[in-house]
């Protein structure tokens, strides 16, 4: 007996609603990614490390982890905030070994040691006041722009020192790199304020909102009244402040400075956290939450390389395929429609 339209009506109905509860799933599915982000890897691989090495999860090791992650997690919030509009900063590694130099030496100064803190933010500052200037106003691409600031301010590091190590064995601030608060390492605890003010001014003010619209759709954003000048000048400069920061942090953990070594490569490690975290090269993607979770990423397979008896070459072979990685998952996000603004 043929179907009636009756019959034929309640299996579209049926069909309709199979597509809905499919698309639902699929949604609660990218929902859930979104907020996990790369939480579950992180777990994964400190259990792999804890199976392998037996001693990864010591309360004395996860510290060290922790302060390892720390000065990357500082430059990776800086750097999310410049990814964020779409843009790039190359030069962070090469601004924390000038700020770290300039701190290292105002601490030098009799009775004045402490100004080579504020010195060393300045000098950050300054820096990042500079690419940004370049990039809003004379409109250069901002890969050029920090690239060329990675190797003029490297070699401004190298001429602070005159190419050698500067030493203060009574670092005045020796505190941030090798003191602790209630237990917890001065370093790890400006790097979580770091983050908790990034996330702040990303997640609750004007100015986050905008960097977010910056990001998505420049033109866009400036034909509904922002500033996008104003923007880009903003990210450019947290970027280098941070850096200084970063700095300042190296200097005290370490008593010293050298203008040729510290630094090297930290933009990429940087990067890395920061599309790891779910960062989209594109802009106005991404949360300084995954931020944190890509540098503690990083950080543990260092450390996790270390203990396992990985050398050197290899974790720079593994470190760069991660990176590759990170990109990779960035390229998938944008493809599938997994990522946003958490």
């Amino acid at each position: 007996m043929a179907d009636t339209p009756t019959t034929e009506n309640g299996r579209d109905a049926e069909e309709a609603l199979r597509r809905q509860e499919a698309e639902r799933r699929k949604q609660a599915i990218r929902t859930a990614i979104q907020v996990a982000g790369m939480l579950p890897v992180l777990i994964v691989i400190a259990i792999g490390f804890q199976l392998l090495t037996d001693r990864f999860m010591s309360w004395n090791n996860l510290s060290i982890v922790a302060q390892q992650a720390a000065i990357n997690i500082v430059l990776a919030a800086g750097m999310t905030f410049v990814i964020l509009t779409g843009g790039i900063d190359l030069s962070v590694g090469s601004i924390l070994a000038a700020s770290a130099m300039v701190a290292v030496i105002g601490s030098l100064i009799p009775d004045w040691g402490m100004l080579g803190i504020p010195f060393a933010l300045g000098v950050g500052l300054g820096c990042g006041l500079l690419n940004g200037v370049l990039i809003a106003f004379v409109r250069l691409p901002p890969f050029i722009v920090t690239l060329g600031s990675l190797t003029a301010v490297r070699g401004i590091a190298r001429l602070l020192g005159e190419d050698t190590t500067v030493f203060n064995p009574s670092l005045p601030f020796d505190f941030i790199g090798n003191g602790s608060l209630f237990g917890v390492p001065w370093l790890v605890v400006i790097a979580l304020a770091v983050v908790v003010v990034s996330w702040f001014i990303l997640r609750r003010t004007v100015l986050g909102t905008r960097i977010y619209a910056v990001g998505g759709n420049p033109v866009a954003a400036r034909l509904a009244g922002i500033k996008v000048w104003s923007i880009l000048l903003f990210v450019y400069c947290m970027s280098g402040l941070l850096a200084g920061l970063g700095g300042v942090m190296s200097a005290a953990r370490l008593y010293a400075a050298n203008g040729l070594q510290l630094g090297q490569s930290y933009e990429l490690d940087a990067i890395a956290a920061v599309i790891l975290g779910g960062t989209s090269f594109t802009g106005g993607i991404g949360s300084i939450w995954g931020t944190l979770i890509g540098a503690l990423i990083i950080a543990v397979l260092s450390n996790g390389l270390i203990l396992v008896g990985v050398s050197d070459i290899w974790q720079y072979i593994i470190k760069g395929l991660v990176i590759i990685g990170a990109v990779a998952l960035d390229r998938y996000r944008l493809e599938h429609g997994v990522g946003g603004r958490t």
